[in-house]
């Protein structure tokens, strides 16, 4: 399918936001906080920060390939391979003073932040992330730190978080100077959750079949999810975005002639986006539906009380959540987007997002009869990926989906 005609907007909205950063307001430069992707992006809002976030940066390292020149940088720093190669992208980038926001929107470099706040509800290591650039710039860092690898969401938890979001805003309002308007805030809250209710709706039309959209569409589709979260802007495109996907015609399909469907978890490999969709393309598969690209679903969200449900939003993502969950999440999603098989990257460097290594395929193939297939890689360290070993993999994969469903008089 041809490039979506929405993705034109979307890239004039992401080089207005880049150079934002950099604008003159009243002859001041804006606040700038940099936060986790998955973190309380929508306080640093309210307080009037523009908010900058180091994994979009590190991820834009990977598609790049820039990734491979930089986290050799940090390696020589003291940092282990074995670490997230965000991390270590985004910090070799930084000690090299080069950027692709440079060439991509015309900026001098990735914005100095005020304050620093991360959520290890996705990753731990964003702790030593974040700590190094305070280190390094000398500006307050502050952590939020969510229970892990929750069951279920109940009362304790959400107030444990929510406790810890209300001192964030203590440390906000005695650094910027002002109080917190919590109906502002509200607004805010309820603007992400717009957004966040129009990217499921996108996400859904891959239940369609064939798919008119894949996992490949939701990696560049996500980016205003990401970077816009809390703004009119996120939900106007994703408004835009959902009514051009309704209106392709019934047979629109992602994949010419498709004829497998897979379910993609785990992160993306972002220097390899083109290779496995060129690849998946030519064997006429479709990955419909991923862990990845749901990360920015917020069904709790409300203006009527925005940090608590804030606090449960972002506590019970999917990958904060126990082997018992993620099991029957996959499972449900698997039945509902109608998919073949599923496939794992075991990410080296994010153990956090590679859920294939406490052997849930071997539970999911054995309990559920769902086959599985789990490749090696990593989200930026293209050194931990084998084009050659992955294609014989995938081809064996789809080929023997293909034979049991031709053994079942599918």
């Amino acid at each position: 399918m041809a490039e979506l005609q929405a993705t034109q907007k979307m890239k004039t909205l992401l080089k207005q936001y880049f150079q934002d950063f950099f604008s003159l307001e009243n002859n001041q430069k804006p606040k700038i906080a940099w936060c986790t992707s998955v973190g309380p992006a929508e306080v640093l809002i309210a307080m009037g920060y523009k908010v900058y976030y180091p994994e979009n940066h590190g991820a834009m390292l990977g598609a790049t390939r820039l990734s491979s020149d930089y986290i050799p940088v940090a390696n020589a720093h003291g940092y282990s391979p074995d670490i997230c190669s965000y991390l270590t992208a985004d910090i070799g980038s930084y000690l090299r003073k080069e950027t692709p926001l440079t060439k991509a929107y015309g900026i001098p470099s990735v914005p100095p932040p005020d304050i620093l706040v991360y959520s290890t509800n996705q990753c731990h290591e964003v702790n030593d992330w974040f700590n190094w650039y305070a280190r390094k710039l000398k500006v307050p860092c502050f952590g939020i730190h969510p229970p892990w690898k929750i069951e279920t969401m109940d009362e304790e938890k959400t107030s444990y978080v929510e406790s810890q979001i209300h001192q964030l805003i203590s440390l906000l309002e005695e650094h910027s100077g002002k109080k917190m308007d919590y109906d502002h805030l509200g607004e805010i809250v309820a603007l992400s959750g717009e957004a966040s209710k129009l990217w499921r709706t996108f996400l859904e039309y891959g239940k369609l079949k064939p798919s008119p959209i894949s996992f490949f569409d939701g990696c560049i589709q996500m980016a205003p999810a990401v970077v816009l979260r809390g703004s009119q802007a996120a939900v106007d495109y994703y408004r835009e975005l959902t009514a051009e996907v309704k209106a392709l015609p019934k047979d629109a399909s992602a994949v010419s002639g498709e004829k497998t469907r897979l379910y993609w978890d785990g992160m993306p490999i972002w220097g390899k986006l083109r290779f496995f969709s060129d690849l998946f393309a030519r064997l006429k598969t479709c990955v419909t539906v991923s862990t990845y690209c749901n990360s920015w679903i917020f069904d709790e969200f409300s203006d009527l009380n925005p940090v608590k449900s804030m606090a449960a939003g972002y506590t019970k993502i999917f990958i904060n959540r126990s082997e018992n969950f993620k099991e029957q999440t996959l499972v449900a999603l698997s039945k509902e987007f109608q998919v073949d098989g599923i496939l794992f990257h075991d990410a080296k460097t994010c153990p956090y997002n590679s859920n294939s290594r406490f052997a849930m395929p071997e539970r999911l193939i054995t309990n559920h009869k769902i086959p599985c297939l789990t490749i090696n890689g990593d989200l930026n360290d293209l050194r931990c990926f084998s084009e050659e070993q992955t294609i014989t993999s995938i081809e064996t994969f789809v080929e023997q989906i293909a034979d049991s469903r031709r053994r079942a008089g599918a």
